[in-house]
């Protein structure tokens, strides 16, 4: 059996002026604006992220202070017989 080839087409020029990207199609400073915006909600959405896992933090400090001391025995590893 003959395996079928493919004919590969040489890139031209033209090829290249037809493949415009929207960024050759914008003005720059449009695409600046663009760029600017995309970077501060970028900056926006970490400093969300960066506030969510202080406030965690911070709730989990505050129940690990305010355990009672039956929390606090069970939690513990150590054998209390062995101290009798």
């Amino acid at each position: 059996m003959k395996k079928k080839q493919r004919k590969q087409q040489p890139h031209t020029a033209k090829q290249k002026e037809e493949k415009l990207s929207l960024k050759d199609q914008l003005q720059d400073d449009v695409f600046s604006k663009l760029k600017s915006m995309k970077e501060q909600l970028v900056q926006t959405e970490q400093k969300a992220k960066d506030e969510e896992a202080a406030k965690i933090k911070e709730e989990k400090r505050l129940k690990e202070k305010n355990k009672s001391f039956e929390e606090l025995f069970e939690e513990s590893n150590q054998n209390w017989k062995e101290f009798k």
